[in-house]
């Protein structure tokens, strides 16, 4: 399945370029919490995203954007960005696939504000309760966009916005479309924040995954649509072709709720499939994005996967994640890091990783440092959420 549009948001920039000007260089975009009191937590800082204040021009209503969440917003922005990249039209039919983990938490959050500060009052409840529910987003999607088809939301963890990209691409595959939007978004909001914190697991310092001394992950926010198309799809469009998803993998253990398998046996086993699929050989994949959050259970056992998985290639093999630059997004970090593997294969450079000193002798792979330039012709993404989710996507250049 090819790609013919990409749309991004996270706290690096709004759109392609500013992303991409900011990974190649390995900016990084952590800043003090303002959106919400962090002074009861031990972590106080994040990837928040600079939203205009106003959206562009889409087919919603004022009345209707004035009721939209910050988590409906980026997705907003990075699905116009990808439609009209895409050159897609009015009217067109075909299927929407979203990941998401928070949705419209924040509209949860204000409904609980009220309803514990004042239970008498009941003024702009329900508009909240409405918006709430994920199918909503969706729909002002379709709407602001002005197409119609069927809505998918999935909902598995850290996993969520590269199961979305992979269920869009399967659906083409099958011949249920020849065209689909598909991508994942999240926006920070308190309850994920304090969750995390609670857990431990949050820095008090911007993450270092993969570093021998990191010690927990940063949370960021954004949104990552894909306009996958069949390529006589897009060829009959006379589109442009940005890249290829060559090959999607999901499996999940039941080892623990919040930890992965320590030997990263789903890992290494989406890994597997995807490249089966695929037809490739780790030899031939020429960068690896990795999940890594940068807390010690995860990036130890994603390297355990990898170096299982790659076996001698392992020693040469390009990796790096870029949570170090703009957090942890949650359920569309998937979406988000598939995108930016694509950028790698469009442009031909390989994402740094910022404040690694010391990798984890864990690590049998190099971790990219520095600004790197590099031919990349097939790329690999995981993604691994709690619950034991895993997901694993092969990219390529495209014909």
């Amino acid at each position: 399945m090819v790609i013919t549009g990409a749309g991004i948001v996270t706290a690096l920039g709004l759109g392609w370029r500013p992303n991409a000007a900011a990974l190649r260089t390995g900016r990084t975009a952590f800043r003090p919490v303002t959106l919400f009191d962090v002074s009861r937590q031990r972590t106080k800082i994040a990837a928040e995203a600079d939203l205009p204040p106003a959206l562009p021009p889409v087919r919603l209503s004022p009345h209707r954007q004035r009721r939209l969440d910050r988590a409906t917003r980026m997705l907003l922005l990075a699905a116009r960005e990808a439609w009209q990249q895409a050159g897609l039209q009015d009217g067109t039919r075909l299927p929407l696939v979203l990941g998401t983990t928070s949705g419209g938490m924040t509209h949860g959050e204000a409904y609980l504000t009220q309803a514990l500060g004042c239970p008498a009052s009941l003024r702009r409840q329900a508009t909240r309760m409405l918006n709430y529910q994920v199918q909503r987003h969706a729909l002002d999607v379709s709407e602001a966009l002005g197409f119609e088809g069927s809505l998918t939301v999935i909902s598995n963890a850290c996993a969520s916005g590269a199961n979305a990209i992979g269920h869009a691409s399967e659906l083409l595959r099958h011949g249920h479309a020849a065209c689909a939007l598909a991508g994942g978004y999240d926006a920070l909001c308190q309850l994920t924040f304090a969750g995390f914190d609670s857990l431990q697991v949050l820095a008090p310092a911007p993450c270092r995954p993969f570093a021998a001394d990191r010690n927990g992950l940063s949370l960021g926010e954004g949104a990552g649509i894909l306009v996958l198309e069949t390529l006589d799809h897009a060829r009959e469009r006379g589109a442009e072709i940005l890249g290829e998803i060559l090959a999607y993998a999901a499996a999940t253990d039941t080892h623990h709720l919040t930890q992965p398998h320590p030997e990263g046996l789903t890992t290494w086993a989406t890994m597997t499939a995807a490249c089966r699929d695929a037809g490739l050989t780790p030899d031939v994949i020429d960068y690896l994005n990795a999940h890594g959050t940068g807390t010690p259970q995860n990036d130890r056992t994603e390297a355990a996967a990898i170096n299982r998985w790659a076996g001698p290639r392992a020693a040469t093999l390009p990796v790096s994640s870029t949570k170090a630059c703009m957090g942890h997004l949650l359920g569309a970090a998937g979406a988000v890091e598939a995108l930016v593997t694509l950028m790698t294969l469009r442009e031909q450079w390989l994402p740094p990783q910022p404040g690694l000193l010391e990798t984890d002798g864990a690590c049998r792979f190099p971790v990219v440092r520095e600004p790197t330039a590099a031919r990349v012709t097939a790329a690999l993404t995981n993604s691994i959420g709690f619950g034991g989710a895993n997901a694993t996507l092969i990219l390529g250049k495209g014909p």
